[in-house]
């Protein structure tokens, strides 16, 4: 299992399971200590992660982080945690303390959901008021994985962090100033917009109409992207399937015609059979085609459940993977079909 699966896996784990952890501790042992292994560090060495780490701050000695990541015996990464129903924004300041006692470069305030990475690109050896990377487990996109990776053990570079540490805390930010203003423009930035076609004095009714014209079209401008991204990923797909369809085989019948054998429609049977556990057997529909026998979910093309290659001196039972790609499997006679319900199951699961 790669590191975007094992993280996807973790963030599925504290959904499920968040309400039944009580305590600051139990957080820690259920969420915390898990994303750590899964940064490739043991938390069970004490060379590589140590819990409790004593960070002496002025008067107040021996105050303890809890935990610390090590790399040649000195701290790279220090983590203070919360219970995970705690908001994280009253605690910034105790991790401010702990950073600038110790050779770590890096903070991490985390409640097992959300991870706010801290570093000192502002003012040496003084930690950011504001984290350079966020995200939260349970929602975690592609983009934020790779940037998490940075930080596991087998890439850890800390030139490569801090080069990157800058970039992503102004692109955060720009994307809070853009989300702001897309849902409740400010008056500077409706001049902004306005000045670019409108040469007149605005006056305080003009900004006001102004205002109003301005979320309209960004809200209009925003539901046309979408739709033309949707429209463009559709007509990816249809290739993609007009491709998969145009490279199968075909036989010939006498006279091109299709017949639909008793082991076809035995094979569409023994499927329904399986089915009927999670959808009503209705939606299981089949359609024969010259060189297979399909088996499509609600008679949709685009929802395709297996095929069946039956006529050929050998006998196949073919699966479709995630991106709707032909997997073949041979079969020796159709009670084979069950070795396959599992699969079979999961791809009209994922069409529910």
């Amino acid at each position: 299992m790669d590191f975007k699966d094992l993280l996807k896996q973790l963030g599925e784990r504290v959904t499920r399971s968040k309400d039944l952890v009580q305590t600051e501790e139990a957080t820690k042992n259920a969420f915390i200590m898990p994303f750590i292994q899964t940064l490739g560090y043991d938390v069970f060495n004490p060379l590589e992660v140590v819990p409790e780490y004593t960070a002496d701050i002025g008067i107040k000695q021996g105050e303890k982080v809890d935990y610390a990541i090590l790399k040649d015996s000195e701290p790279i990464i220090l983590i203070e945690c919360k219970h995970w129903s705690a908001n994280l924004d009253p605690h910034n300041s105790q991790l401010f303390r702990y950073f600038h006692t110790s050779k770590a470069k890096f903070g991490l305030l985390t409640n097992g959901l959300e991870y706010r990475f801290y570093t000192d690109l502002i003012e040496a050896n003084k930690m950011d008021e504001k984290p350079f990377f966020v995200f939260n487990i349970t929602e975690i996109k592609d983009v934020q994985v790779e940037e998490l990776k940075k930080f596991h053990k087998a890439y850890f570079d800390f030139n490569t962090i801090v080069n990157a540490a800058s970039e992503l805390k102004y692109l955060g930010e720009i994307k809070t100033v853009l989300h702001n203003e897309f849902n409740n423009p400010s008056p500077e930035f409706v001049k902004l917009i306005t000045k670019q076609f409108y040469s007149g004095v605005i006056t305080q009714k003009l900004l006001d109409q102004f205002t109003q014209l301005t979320k309209r079209s960004i809200s209009q401008y925003l539901n046309d992207s979408i739709t033309d991204r949707l429209k463009t990923a559709l007509k990816s797909e249809e290739a993609a399937e007009r491709a998969e369809i145009e490279s199968q085989p075909i036989i010939i019948t006498p006279d091109n015609k299709i017949e639909t054998t008793e082991e076809e429609l035995e094979a569409f049977q023994i499927i329904k059979s399986i089915l009927r556990k999670v959808c009503p057997v209705s939606k299981i529909v089949h359609r024969d085609a010259q060189s297979y026998f399909a088996i499509l979910f609600e008679d949709n093309n685009r929802k395709p459940i297996c095929r069946m290659y039956l006529n050929t001196s050998k006998k196949y039972i073919a699966l479709f993977d995630e991106n709707k790609k032909e997997v073949k499997k041979e079969i020796s006679t159709l009670d084979d079909i069950f070795n396959f319900a599992d699969d079979l199951l999961k791809t009209v699961e994922n069409y529910i």
